[in-house]
């Protein structure tokens, strides 16, 4: 079993704070490159919710 996948399950059902926390990195890191690198910094932070999970798949209500 990969780090990856060890990290994936300690974090389902937490994707609500997977996002939070992925979020104040990415916005730590902004200020600290007084947002030069912004771009970049969003697309990662994407790709890391996207690997761990960041968003709980809800479906939508009607």
């Amino acid at each position: 079993m990969s780090m990856m996948d060890k990290l994936k399950n300690m974090l389902k059902g937490h994707g609500d704070q997977v996002s939070k926390g992925v979020d104040k990195g990415g916005d730590y890191v902004d200020g600290r490159t007084q947002n030069k690198y912004q771009g970049q910094v969003d697309k990662g932070q994407e790709a890391l919710k996207d690997r761990l999970g960041g968003q709980d798949q809800q479906p939508p209500q009607t």
